[in-house]
């Protein structure tokens, strides 16, 4: 496995240099958002090759390397098609504007490190379940774990691409100009494109573990943990409770991360009761 790590880091080094570059002659640095999911793509394929070109031609494919391939890859380009619809016309992203003003002149080489770099890592680390799949060239078929990997990453997927459909056809609304959406997904979870997202890695995950590599947990646990306490829910609540009129209602009745059926009124009031 430890080949195709290096191989991974040196691809995403290069690539993300190169996106760096492209950064500063389009002022935006938003573009390293749409690489995200496309980045996990190109590694795993980018590791397909290396793994199956030193193979004999005559051996099968294990199936468990297509399954992953193809999860990945339906995953990775609906994410960037997603991120490229939605920041289409609308320039750099309020959080890497807000850098660029205040670094100031040293935003050039400070987004190199600051942006690029950083993300380059993460994705490197989280992408280490994948590269797991990959070393294992055993020709084991797939069994009952494999079925509940590809279950929880359906679940995951659902969420995720499904919540983020419906927030983009409720902001096409134009009669839905100032509103909360509380229908649909986001009826059970304030967030449910972030919390689908960490059940996907939860899912490639299970296949690392199928394969013997139980120990990349530390990917699925750090996507969880940076969708939910860093770049995900934590972020974006500070600027919803300030921008949007009954966030804080809806705060009250709808989990922030994890599914349930929100709370009536009556189990509102019976937590707000004062113990005398």
């Amino acid at each position: 496995m430890l080949p195709l790590v290096v191989a991974a880091g040196l691809f995403l080094l290069t690539a993300l240099t190169m996106l760096w570059m492209l950064s500063l002659m389009l002022r935006d640095a938003s573009i390293v958002d749409v690489f995200w999911g496309l980045g996990f793509v190109f590694v795993y394929w980018i590791s397909y090759v290396l793994v199956h070109s030193g193979l004999d031609a005559s051996q099968p494919v294990p199936a468990r390397h297509l399954l992953v391939g193809f999860l990945v890859t339906i995953w990775g380009l609906r994410l960037a098609a997603h991120i490229l619809l939605r920041n289409r016309g609308r320039g750099e992203d309020f959080r890497y504007a807000r850098w660029r003003s205040e670094a100031g002149q040293t935003w050039w080489w400070r987004s190199y490190f600051k942006v690029f770099l950083l993300q380059g890592a993460i994705l490197w680390v989280v992408s280490w379940p994948l590269l797991a799949v990959l070393a294992d060239r055993s020709q084991n078929p797939l069994g009952w774990m494999d079925l509940l990997a590809i279950l929880i990453w359906s679940i995951g997927f659902i969420f995720e691409a499904g919540g983020d459909w419906q927030l983009r056809r409720f902001k096409q609304d134009p009669t839905k100009r100032g509103q909360l959406l509380t229908s649909g997904l986001w009826r059970y979870t304030r967030h449910p494109n972030y919390f689908g997202d960490a059940l996907v890695w939860w899912g490639f995950y299970l296949f690392a573990a199928v394969s013997g590599v139980w120990w990349t947990i530390f990917s699925p646990l750090l996507m969880t943990f940076l969708l939910r306490r860093v770049s995900g829910v934590a972020m974006l609540e500070r600027t919803l409770r300030e921008t949007k009129p009954g966030y804080l209602a809806y705060e009250k009745r709808t989990n922030a991360f994890f599914p349930s059926l929100p709370k009536d009124d009556k189990a509102l009031e019976v937590e707000n009761e004062v113990p005398t």
